[in-house]
């Protein structure tokens, strides 16, 4: 692959991470990263498998992100990002056995645990309003 093609998929790239670190959400880009935050993570951690996809833009970040407006919030939050952090995203998921890779999808742990999960198929064919009722319902049921 040459460089400038390597520089214009980070170009492309880069708006669709800055959705989630804008408002808070701390990027794992390399399985140490992962395996320093994930299972050290006190309390309650969400993940958002972020990806270049429609159903990303359209309905995941912005229902991840209207989630995080809710009363109740998880302590930790982490994205990492299919597709293009492929070891960082490789290693997250061993975190959410038994369910599929899935892109993107949104994990929520409790000290370590799987609590919740929201695959592809869950996010593709609803609303950002929906997925952020999912989620906040989560943030009730775990995060308090």
């Amino acid at each position: 692959m040459s460089m400038s093609f390597e520089r214009y998929m980070l170009d492309m790239v880069q708006p669709m991470r800055d959705d989630l670190t804008r408002i808070g959400i701390t990027e794992l880009r390399t399985p140490e990263e992962v395996e320093a935050a994930l299972p050290n993570a006190k309390g309650t951690t969400l993940v958002v498998i972020n990806s270049v996809c429609g159903c990303a833009a359209g309905q995941c970040r912005p229902g991840v992100a209207e989630a995080l407006q809710h009363e109740v919030t998880p302590d930790n939050l982490y994205t990492v990002f299919a597709g293009q952090d492929k070891e960082a995203t490789a290693k997250a998921r061993e975190y959410f056995a038994p369910y599929p890779p899935s892109s993107p999808s949104i994990a929520l742990l409790k000290d370590g645990e799987l609590v919740h999960f929201i695959e592809r198929h869950q996010i593709e064919n609803r609303s950002a309003e929906a997925i952020a009722d999912d989620l906040t319902d989560a943030f009730d049921r775990f995060c308090k």
